[in-house]
């Protein structure tokens, strides 16, 4: 058994203040922080972080978005809203995650699986190459990336556990549908999300 920690979307732009901010992010950013130092006991090979980092994404940004399909810009490369959250920031400068996989740059991205390394390599292939078997995922938001990511590694093969209690749901009705997609595909949860509006 060798597992890793999937950390998703710890951004400025997703926590309070954010320009799609989820409420309770940034507590979610600082327990998961407070989780990856505690890492060596908790039986992690690495700590992964995935970072939605737009270009220019298309349709996915609109001056008077949906939330279903398009949203208003965020994470925008160069911009302060893409950067890691300051409760989550010095985790991945101290070295203690391993490989950031940026998303979106072009296009839509939920998941952490459509995201590449600096090198160039995808999510589902890092973690092949390291052994890896087991994946916990944790970050933002519950009822959309953490969802994709979930989904994505338990359709990779990865036998796939979502630690609810450090992630954070846009709203309690798209949450509990997320919940009940995870289950269904085979997805542990363990803990409560937090939950906005």
């Amino acid at each position: 058994m060798r597992r890793a920690l999937i950390v998703v979307d710890v951004q400025n732009d997703f926590c309070e203040g954010g320009s799609l901010a989820v409420a309770g992010g940034a507590d979610v950013a600082a327990a998961v922080t407070e989780l990856i130092g505690e890492a060596a006991g908790t039986g992690y090979r690495h700590v992964v972080a995935t970072r939605d980092h737009h270009i220019a994404p298309g349709g996915h940004f609109a001056d008077d978005p949906d939330y279903v399909r398009s949203w208003p810009a965020h994470c925008v490369a160069g911009t302060e809203g893409v950067g890691f959250h300051p409760n989550f920031a010095p985790a991945v400068a101290s070295g203690a995650v391993d490989a950031v996989f940026d998303k979106g740059a072009y296009a839509a991205a939920y998941s952490g699986f459509e995201g590449t390394d600096e090198h160039g390599v995808s999510l589902a292939d890092w973690l092949r190459s390291r052994e890896i078997t087991e994946v916990d995922v944790v970050g933002i938001a519950t009822d959309h990336c953490v969802r994709a990511t979930a989904l994505d590694a338990a359709r990779e093969g990865f036998r796939t556990q979502v630690l609810l209690d450090l992630t954070a749901g846009v709203a309690a009705e798209t949450t509990e549908r997320a919940l009940e997609e995870l289950r269904a595909a085979g997805v542990e949860l363990t803990g409560k999300p937090v939950v906005g509006g």
